[in-house]
C-alpha cells in the first residue's frame, strides 16, 4: 500500500492506535529499533490513565499513582527513562479497612487482601479471634477444599472463609479491580497463585501468599516516582519523540483495512484527507480492537468488558490533625457500609514523602475514589461530589473536617479504566486474539488484554512492539 498525501496519509512502519501507556511503550519499543512509528490518540492527551492534575497548586496523579514491582519490568523501564533516581516506596504505616463491624488494619503478609499468616495480630484485628481461626484452618483443610473452584470469591470463601472474603478480600478487589472478586476469574486476577498452590501441595492459600510474597522484591509490594507517577508519560513520549516517533492526539480512527494476506493496512482518521498505511499495526484499546469488524477478522464487537465508571475526588485539606496519619496511607471500604459512600480513600502525604515534603506541616491531600458496579459516579455533580468525599474522609480518618478545611478540591472521571477480569471478558478477549492470530502484522497491547496495573502492561507492551519491530526489520520475526 502506498500513501496518498503526507497530511495524514504517510506510510509508517509501524501505526500504534491507542495512547495509553501500553501503546507508547510499543511505539518506544519500534522507534527504538529504527522503525517509522506513529500513535494515533483519539483524546487530546496520551498516557491513559496515568495523568496529572493541578490542585492547589501541587501537581499532583490523576490517575494511577504507584505501580507493582513484580517482575521488574516497570522499574526496568523507569531506570531506562533515566528515572532511576526518582523511584520511591511507600511509607511504613500500611492501610486499613473500614466496614459495618469497625476498622482495622489490612494483612502486611497479603495478596488481595488474602492473608499469609491468618493469626497475625493485624489479621485478628479486622476479622476478630473467630474469624481469623477459621482463616487459620486453611492451613490444615484437604488440597481437593477449593479445588473446583473458579472465582476469586468462591476460592477464599472455601479455604478462608467468610469474614475474610468480606472484610479483606472484596475492599482490596474493589479498590484495585472495582469489582466483586466472586465475578472475576482466578487465572485472570491471581497471575502465578494456582501454581504456588499447587507447589504448597496442601492447596494451602496462605501458604501459597507467603510463597509469592518471598519470591518478589524485598521491602514494599509498590513503587511510585518522586513528583508523581504521571511523570512517566512525560519521559516515554520524551524518548518516544527522541528516537523518530510521531505522537499524534485528537486523532480517531474510524475505519481499519487489512491488506489481504499481509502484511500492511490502512487506517482511515476522521478529519484526514487521506489514509494512513503501515506495514504493522497495534491495537492498543478494547475500542481499538472493534476496528477488527469492519477489517474482516470479526462478526462483532468483542464484547470485552468495559469496567465500572470510577470518579476520584481529590481534596487539599489544612488539617494538622492528621500528621499523625490516624489511619495510615489510606482505607479500603467494606461493601455494606452505610456511613461512607467511598470505596476507598489514599491519604497520599502520608503514603508519599514526596507529597508530605511539597504540601508542608499541616497540609494534606486526600483523595477518594467513587464508583462500584451499581454506582455510576459520572451522573453525580461536582460539588457534590466533594461535599461527599469531606465527609467520607472525616468518617475514614476519624478527625473532623469542616468545609473551611478544604482548600482547594478536583474531581477526575474515568470510564473503560478497569476492565474488570472475569470469565466473560477473558472468553472475549481470546476471541479476539483467534482473530488476529494469524496476522503477524497485527498486535494486542493494553490492560484490556494484559491485565490491570503497569505489571501487567508494560512487559506485555514491550514483547509486541519489538516482535512488529523483528518483523519490519528482516521480513520475518527476528
Amino acid at each position: 500500500m502506498t500513501a496518498a498525501a503526507d497530511d495524514g496519509g504517510r506510510t509508517w512502519d509501524v501505526v500504534v492506535v491507542g495512547g495509553g501507556v501500553g501503546g507508547l511503550v510499543a511505539a518506544r519499543e519500534a522507534a527504538r529499533a529504527g522503525r517509522r512509528t506513529l500513535v494515533l490518540e483519539a483524546r487530546d492527551r496520551v498516557g491513559g490513565v496515568v495523568a496529572a492534575h493541578t490542585v492547589d497548586g501541587l501537581v499532583l496523579d490523576a490517575g494511577a499513582e504507584s505501580f507493582a514491582t513484580r517482575g521488574g519490568a516497570v522499574e526496568a523501564l523507569a531506570r531506562g527513562l533515566g528515572l532511576g533516581e526518582d523511584l520511591v516506596r511507600p511509607t511504613a504505616p500500611g492501610s486499613w479497612v473500614h466496614g459495618p463491624w469497625g476498622d482495622g488494619p489490612l494483612p502486611r503478609t497479603g495478596l488481595l487482601g488474602i492473608p499469609g499468616h491468618p493469626l497475625a495480630a493485624d489479621v485478628r484485628g479486622t476479622l476478630g479471634l473467630g474469624g481469623a481461626l477459621r482463616a487459620g484452618l486453611d492451613l490444615v483443610l484437604p488440597a481437593r477444599v477449593g479445588a473446583g473452584a473458579t472465582s476469586l470469591g468462591a476460592l477464599v470463601r472455601a479455604r478462608q472463609g467468610r469474614r475474610v472474603l468480606d472484610r479483606l478480600v472484596a475492599p482490596v478487589v474493589g479498590g484495585v479491580h472495582a469489582a466483586d472478586p466472586s465475578a472475576l476469574a482466578l487465572d485472570a486476577v491471581t497471575p502465578g497463585l494456582a501454581a504456588a498452590r499447587a507447589a504448597a501441595r496442601s492447596g494451602s492459600l496462605a501458604r501459597a501468599v507467603r510463597a509469592q510474597r518471598a519470591s518478589a522484591p524485598a521491602g514494599s509490594a509498590v513503587l511510585g516516582l518522586a513528583g508523581g507517577l504521571h511523570r512517566l508519560v512525560d519521559a516515554l513520549v520524551a524518548d518516544l519523540l527522541d528516537a523518530g516517533g510521531v505522537v499524534r492526539t485528537q486523532a480517531q480512527v474510524t475505519a481499519l483495512r487489512l491488506a489481504a494476506g499481509g502484511p500492511g493496512a490502512e487506517l482511515v482518521v476522521a478529519g484526514d484527507r487521506a489514509a494512513t498505511t503501515t506495514d504493522g499495526v497495534v491495537l492498543a484499546s478494547a475500542a481499538a480492537a472493534g476496528l477488527l469488524v469492519g477489517a474482516g477478522l470479526l462478526d462483532e464487537a468483542p464484547g470485552t468488558d468495559e469496567g465500572s465508571a470510577i470518579a476520584l475526588v481529590t481534596l487539599v485539606v489544612d488539617a494538622p490533625a492528621l500528621d499523625a496519619a490516624p489511619r495510615g496511607t489510606g482505607v479500603l471500604v467494606a461493601r455494606g457500609s452505610a456511613d461512607v459512600r467511598a470505596k476507598a480513600l489514599t491519604h497520599a502525604t502520608a503514603k508519599w514523602a514526596w507529597a508530605a515534603a511539597a504540601a508542608g506541616p499541616g497540609r494534606h491531600v486526600l483523595r477518594l475514589s467513587y464508583g462500584h458496579a451499581e454506582d455510576d459516579p459520572t451522573t453525580a455533580p461536582d460539588g457534590d461530589l466533594v461535599a461527599q468525599a469531606r465527609a467520607d474522609a472525616a468518617v475514614l480518618l476519624g478527625v473532623p473536617l469542616a468545609p473551611g478545611t478544604v482548600r482547594d478540591a478536583d474531581v477526575v472521571r474515568w470510564t473503560q479504566a478497569l476492565p474488570r477480569p472475569g470469565a466473560a471478558h477473558r472468553d472475549a478477549v481470546a476471541r479476539v486474539r483467534d482473530a488476529v492470530a494469524g496476522r503477524p502484522d497485527v498486535a494486542l497491547v493494553g490492560a484490556w488484554v494484559a491485565g490491570n496495573g503497569l505489571a501487567s502492561v508494560v512487559p506485555q507492551a514491550r514483547a509486541a512492539g519489538r516482535s512488529l519491530a523483528g518483523e519490519n526489520a528482516a521480513g520475518g520475526v527476528s
